[in-house]
């Protein structure tokens, strides 16, 4: 049976405030656990008003202060933005408050624009070093060496699992020559999709922490008890990508009835071209054509994604998507 994991932009909704979300992400993260997701992800983006996880590993300390079982981590760190002493100090705390619980998932996209850039003090150039910060960071995390001066404390030692993030090939590559899991960014950006996980599990190294592939697919789900209803939720998302072409970003807009009202026939194709792997309607509308992606991608997990506008609509999205994943593993049974 595939893993579900669930990935939290904490996104600010309409007139709710940054607090407002970063406690729905705690109780989502509760909710989760009880339903027996696997880990629950936080990502790191700047200046964006309608998301509250930019101090990304503040927030995931405080969810997993709130949990108690299911993995918490980053979806990812956008390692260009930071030195990697400083991520590995963090992570090796989070680690120490909360042992085998914390992920790492790096990803070498800036999560901002680049005049946010500047303001993090970051040269633009620093993902270019991406590989040899991932191998940085992974040495401050392993066992100290001898001879070694610079120790990550706390986190030497410790081994907090890395996972390479990418929409790419390039991502697919580096995961599969340093041995380590991939998560694929095809809740925005399928394109590449079968051919990064094609590269990645072709070239695969076997390393300490990864013996064989381990590929997370995103997708975005929206669940409710009909294709309608989930269709109008849905319209938060779409209004969020279309606002992104036109460089109006902002908090989480309610849904609408009619989304062609609302967008461009051009925004339409672009807006549903980064949405391409989403997931909405009904238990059955789901089960259908998410057992039908699986078979495809051959995903080990899904990373799902779920910006729903109403919080216990978003909780119950989740619901019905893990009895979805309860009826395809019978299926897999079965056959």
């Amino acid at each position: 049976m595939t893993d579900l994991s669930v990935l939290d932009l904490a996104p600010v909704t309409l007139g709710a405030t940054p607090a407002d979300a970063l406690h729905n992400a705690r109780d989502l993260a509760r909710h989760a656990e009880k339903l027996g997701y696997r880990r629950y992800w936080l990502a790191e983006h700047h200046n964006m008003t309608g998301i509250a996880s930019a101090a990304t590993a503040v927030v995931i300390g405080y969810v997993a202060g709130g949990t108690s079982t299911i993995r918490v981590g980053a979806g990812g760190i956008m390692l260009p933005n930071h030195s990697p002493l400083v991520i590995a100090e963090q992570f090796g705390t989070l680690e120490s408050l909360y042992p085998g619980r914390i992920d790492l998932g790096l990803g070498r996209a800036p999560g901002t624009d680049q005049r946010t850039l500047m303001a993090l003090r970051r040269d633009p150039s620093a993902a270019e070093h991406f590989p040899q910060d991932v191998m940085e960071l992974q040495a401050l995390l392993g066992p100290k060496q001898p001879g070694q001066s610079i120790q990550a404390v706390p986190g030497t030692g410790l081994d907090v699992p890395l996972w390479i993030l990418g929409s790419s090939t390039f991502g697919a590559q580096l995961a599969a020559m340093l041995g380590l899991p991939y998560a694929f960014a095809s809740h925005f950006a399928p394109d590449s999709l079968m051919s990064a996980l094609r590269v990645y599990r072709a070239r695969f190294e076997p390393s300490k922490q990864q013996d064989k592939p381990h590929a997370m697919v995103g997708v975005n789900v929206v669940a409710a008890e009909t294709d309608a209803e989930a269709r109008r939720l849905f319209t938060s998302i779409q209004q969020s990508f279309t606002n992104l072409f036109r460089g109006t970003r902002g908090k989480l807009q309610p849904p609408i009835d009619d989304i062609e009202t609302y967008w461009s026939p051009s925004e339409k194709a672009q807006a549903m071209g980064m949405l391409g792997c989403s997931f909405v309607g009904s238990p059955d509308t789901i089960q259908r054509e998410l057992g039908a992606f699986i078979a495809r991608t051959g995903a080990d997990e899904l990373m799902v994604a779920s910006a729903i506008y109403d919080h216990d609509a978003r909780k119950r999205s989740y619901e019905l998507l893990a009895g979805v994943q309860h009826a395809l593993g019978r299926e897999a049974v079965a056959a």
